[in-house]
Parts: structure tokens; C-alpha cells; sequence
């Protein structure tokens, strides 16, 4: 009976490892043992950095919103309680959205929150 063996498999799983780690700086792309760790890691924080972002860039709407509201004369938590009484739907990616790319329609929307705020 002929001997078998796992090369066909095993040389696979390491070129799929390997292909993972293009990019990687020194022994950590070449070496098997050395490259399964890094990946592995490297798989562990694109996953926790993936629901980071998130918050990351709901941080950068609300200060996006927030200057933009400083220079309509209204403060972040006034222009956001005004919104809210309102019955104004936007959400902040819109609002920071509008804010950068659209001044004048940002306005009115400051101006409508003003005018529920008080």
C-alpha cells in the first residue's frame, strides 16, 4: 500500500497564511510560525477595529456638527434639543454632511432648532 501523505494540503494552508501576511514587515511575511501569530493577531484587531470606527466617526460628526453650529450662533446640545423638539429626523452623518458641503441648507436647519429651542 502506498504511503500517503498531507504535502498537497499542508503547502496550501501555508500559502494561504503566507498570502495573508504580504505586506509584512521582516520574518513575520516569510516564516511560518512567526507569520500564523502575526496574522492571526492581525485578523483579531481588524475585527475590534472595525467596530471602533464606528464610534470614531460618529465623534467626528458630532464636532463637525458642533463648529458648525458654533458659527450659526447656537451651541451642539441646544442645536440637538432643538432638532429633537422639532420632530427634524436628520441624523449627524446628514447633519455633518450638509455642515461641510451645503452652509446655507445647514443655516436654515440651525435656525429651525433655534426656533423649537427656545
Amino acid at each position: 500500500m502506498v504511503r500517503s501523505n498531507y504535502s498537497v494540503a499542508r503547502h496550501k494552508r501555508k500559502k494561504r497564511m503566507l498570502r495573508l501576511a504580504k505586506g509584512f514587515y521582516g520574518d513575520r511575511k516569510n516564516h511560518l510560525r512567526l507569520t500564523s501569530e502575526a496574522v492571526m493577531r492581525a485578523l483579531a484587531f481588524n475585527y475590534r477595529h472595525r467596530k471602533h470606527n464606528k464610534g470614531n466617526f460618529r465623534r467626528l460628526w458630532i464636532t463637525r456638527v458642533g463648529v458648525a453650529a458654533k458659527i450659526n450662533g447656537i451651541s451642539y446640545s441646544k442645536f440637538i434639543n432643538g432638532l429633537h423638539k422639532a420632530g427634524c429626523d436628520l441624523n449627524r452623518k446628514m447633519l455633518a454632511e450638509m455642515a461641510v458641503h451645503d452652509p446655507a441648507s445647514f443655516a436654515a436647519v440651525a435656525l429651525v432648532a433655534r426656533g423649537a429651542h427656545t
